[in-house]
């Protein structure tokens, strides 16, 4: 029997490596017959693409998107002008008319005031939307700026602003919401609600975006940037950041709808928007009254703010399967 350590190192890996057992065979092609030039090669005369051009091609052809968008594009409209839809006043009000039906030039019908239920919906577009974009753009500004800080510097940033986060996590919104209108309860406004939401609604976006820039600053470009010489806050600001804003997006066209709803809560409470401001929530809260007589009254105001959160629901689920790589299906 011939001893292995007789042999050559060279020769004993190469029986060490080569060594099958029966049935363990392997074939392999020989290199003439694989031409890798062909399945490795590039296109070069192919259009440069991103992470957002591959998702608008994906949503162009998803029909909740289109749907949803078009949705969007007309409740805009009617918030920006309103008087393209009717020559009403929205808060002229005749007694006369009270819960007279639909007519000509009235299609709704009145209201227990006499108002037109008809103008005050077009009209009410305008306030419940702009809460929930106002509220929106400031929770998603606040709560990405506190969530990438945290993500990024780590230690005892991150412990303080998670520790933070973990308080308000605690409270639940509408209930926070209720609370501090009813603590200030002065002269309502837009703007109060709007700071009332973004004080409590930032918790989830500083979540989403603290994992997102974890996750981004280990990536290659942050190291090559670095050695480059771009200070920390640069990374965060011009790179970081702007590879962290997909998921960002996400929840943010998603949470467009809650705070729509909660404005239209709020209001339904009567702790919301004055009543002197048209709102759905307002016109929602004013039918009570009337519920089981005239149904109809309360059926317009809550018609048109299903039909917007819906909207906006369907955009946010667009963008997510367009934006989440697993999901995608091409």
């Amino acid at each position: 029997m011939t001893d292995m350590t007789d042999k050559p190192m060279e020769e004993r890996m190469d029986t060490s490596t080569t060594r099958t057992l029966p049935g363990q065979e392997r074939f392999v092609a020989p290199v003439d017959e694989t031409p890798l030039s062909d399945v490795d090669s590039i296109d070069e005369s192919a259009p440069a693409t991103n992470m957002w051009a591959s998702a608008w091609k994906v949503l162009r052809r998803n029909p909740m998107f289109i749907i949803s968008a078009l949705l969007i594009v007309f409740i805009l409209v009617v918030a920006l002008f309103p008087g393209l839809f009717t020559r009403q006043d929205p808060n002229y009000c005749n007694l006369n008319d009270s819960l007279n039906p639909g007519s000509a030039g009235h299609p709704f019908g009145f209201d227990l005031q006499g108002c037109d239920v008809y103008t005050r919906v077009v009209y009410g577009t305008r306030t419940s939307l702009s809460v929930g974009v106002l509220a929106t753009l400031l929770v998603v500004l606040v709560g990405s700026m506190i969530g990438a800080i945290a993500g990024f510097f780590g230690g005892w940033v991150d412990a303080v602003l998670s520790r933070l986060t973990d308080i308000f996590l605690a409270l639940p919104i509408l209930l926070g919401a209720i609370v501090v209108l009813q603590m200030f309860r002065t002269n309502g406004s837009i703007w109060k609600i709007i700071l009332v939401m973004v004080l409590f609604g930032w918790v989830s976006t500083a979540r989403i975006a603290r994992g997102a820039v974890m996750e981004a600053k280990n990536l290659e470009f942050n190291t090559a940037s670095t050695a480059l010489g771009s200070t920390p806050l640069r990374n965060l600001m011009r790179h970081i950041i702007p590879n962290s804003l997909a998921p960002i997006i996400v929840v943010g066209t998603t949470s467009l709808g809650t705070y729509i709803v909660l404005e239209a809560t709020l209001s339904f409470l009567g702790i919301g928007l004055p009543t002197t401001t048209v709102s759905w929530g307002g016109d929602i809260s004013n039918a009570q009254a009337v519920l089981r007589t005239n149904p109809s009254v309360l059926f317009y105001p809550s018609a048109a703010l299903a039909i917007t959160v819906l909207a906006f629901i369907m955009m946010g689920d667009a963008v997510k399967n367009a934006l989440d790589p697993k999901s995608r299906t091409e």
